[in-house]
């Protein structure tokens, strides 16, 4: 049962029904300890981004900081369920600040965002369906990444949250072209590794509280991946939730009676762990 159809089942218990959330995200502030490497000096620049894939247009963000003349890394991040919302957009703005030159990946197309967890299981499920359509969306990504002139072409990574966790593992076990991916609180399941298609360096940040991401689920990955002998890291954050990086997680679960929880120990752990994987790949 693929993530989307195990959320459903889950959700529909409750009064409605959600997974991650995309209420807006505050800014970091400097007390804020996943920013702590940031630069104060930076000078962030935005721009939205237009590009295709299979005749669909896509609309994606590009953060970068414009006071530096040098090539840097690249870095997608892919949203949630929800679509491109605020969240991911923060996430890029920070990896600007450390020097990336980031893009928030649009996977529906026309910057589309649900209005509810129905529409976000419309629109997700897709892409669980046909993993290839997802891979190929990301890929589109990349390329449009890439054509950026502060874009080092040589150094590409993605992040994905819940949803975009799950597709970036996909397409790293499918054969994109990234140095290596990272999944926060993303579901498992998916297709199976290939030694020949597998390229990416792996780093999962799994909470070890998440009820919609069994132990069961857990140990078909690493056997997978242990099968193909992957290039993977698996970080468990103790008694952290599904979503535990989103800081409007609490809202989310008194609104709807949900087991999810931001968990700031776990949040500035996985982080700091993405940041020393990004140190290693690059």
């Amino acid at each position: 049962m693929s993530l989307t159809f195990r959320l459903a089942a889950l959700l529909l218990t409750a009064a409605s029904i959600t997974a991650c959330n995309n209420a807006p995200i505050k800014e970091p502030t400097t007390t804020d300890s996943t920013a702590n490497t940031m630069n104060k000096n930076a000078d962030i620049r935005e721009e939205p981004v237009s590009y295709t894939s299979g005749g669909t247009t896509l609309a994606g963000f590009v953060a970068y900081d414009a006071a530096r003349n040098d090539k840097r890394p690249v870095v997608l991040v892919v949203h949630e369920w929800w679509g491109l919302t605020d969240y991911p957009r923060m996430r890029a703005r920070q990896l600007a600040q450390m020097g990336y030159l980031a893009m928030a990946v649009d996977m529906y197309g026309d910057g589309k965002i649900a209005a509810n967890p129905e529409e976000a299981q419309k629109m997700a499920t897709p892409f669980y369906q046909n993993p290839q359509e997802a891979k190929a969306r990301l890929d589109a990504a990349l390329v449009k990444a890439l054509s950026m002139p502060q874009a080092d072409t040589t150094k590409t990574a993605a992040i994905g949250y819940c949803f975009g966790g799950s597709m970036v593992l996909n397409a790293a076990k499918l054969g994109s072209n990234f140095d290596g991916v990272v999944s926060f609180h993303g579901g498992l399941e998916g297709v199976p590794p290939s030694k020949e298609a597998l390229k990416a360096k792996v780093l999962v940040a799994h909470g070890g509280a998440d009820n919609f991401v069994p132990e069961s689920q857990v140990a078909a990955f690493k056997k997978s991946m242990d099968s193909v002998g992957a290039d993977y890291e698996f970080k468990v954050y103790p008694n952290a939730t599904h979503a535990f990086t989103n800081r409007d997680a609490d809202k989310k679960a008194a609104e709807f009676g949900m087991p999810i929880r931001y968990n700031g120990a776990a949040d500035t752990a996985s982080w700091n762990d993405m940041k020393a994987f990004f140190t290693r790949i690059f």
